[in-house]
């Protein structure tokens, strides 16, 4: 991989742990509309996911899953964005990525004002060039539309990109734009889930991402 090379991150999953602020926020939205919230462990599978997609089956009508995203917006953005840590040793890895040359942007499938906003209050937030986002009217939402959106604003070449994350979704987007990719274990998907998925190559921890950046 060329130094010239651009890293493409996820956020939730693969830069902060953020299952908290996701999570009491996708309750907020379901206690608001009085419909039962899932239990924690379906709760954490939709860190990833766009939130309409994980809404639909359970809400159908199609205006009250408008509503539940704007309540969950509501209160992710006035608390939620708040709630999150950063794994040990992405700023580290970061730094390390930077150092070498390497072009470093987000592309979150989160509403691109609130990763913003979170990347604003991070020690290596100046570090990335762009951060690429949903939009509230779901005009952009999905993976695949994400990388497709980065890859416009950056004026670059899939072939000269890597996505890295921690879901499915990271990984089919990547390689429907043939793009490179590297799945992480850290996160909220599984080993089993990435290789399905497709991935390249996995790290372990945050510490060896650097030498995939450079094979």
């Amino acid at each position: 991989m060329s130094a010239r090379h651009a890293l493409f991150f996820d956020l939730d999953g693969t830069l902060i742990d953020s299952s908290l602020g996701i999570t009491r926020s996708i309750a907020y939205a379901f206690e608001r509309l009085e419909h039962p919230v899932p239990d924690d462990a379906a709760l954490r599978g939709w860190i990833g996911p766009a939130l309409r997609t994980s809404f639909a089956p359970l809400l159908g009508d199609a205006a009250r899953v408008e509503q539940a995203v704007a309540l969950y917006l509501e209160r992710y953005g006035r608390e939620g964005w708040t709630e999150h840590t950063v794994y040990d040793g992405v700023t580290e890895m970061l730094d390390a990525a930077h150092a070498a040359g390497h072009r470093l942007a987000v592309v979150t499938a989160k509403n691109e004002d609130n990763a913003r906003k979170i990347l604003a209050h991070l020690p290596f937030g100046e570090r990335f060039d762009d951060v690429i986002g949903s939009t509230v009217d779901g005009r952009l939402t999905h993976k695949v539309d994400l990388i497709g959106e980065a890859l416009r604003r950056l004026g670059l070449r899939a072939q000269d990109c890597v996505m890295i994350g921690d879901r499915r979704m990271d990984i089919e987007g990547a390689a429907e734009h043939g793009m490179g990719n590297i799945g992480v274990l850290w996160g909220f998907g599984s080993e089993d889930e990435l290789r399905e998925a497709g991935a390249q190559r996995l790290a372990h921890t945050p510490a060896q991402l650097p030498a995939l950046f450079a094979a």
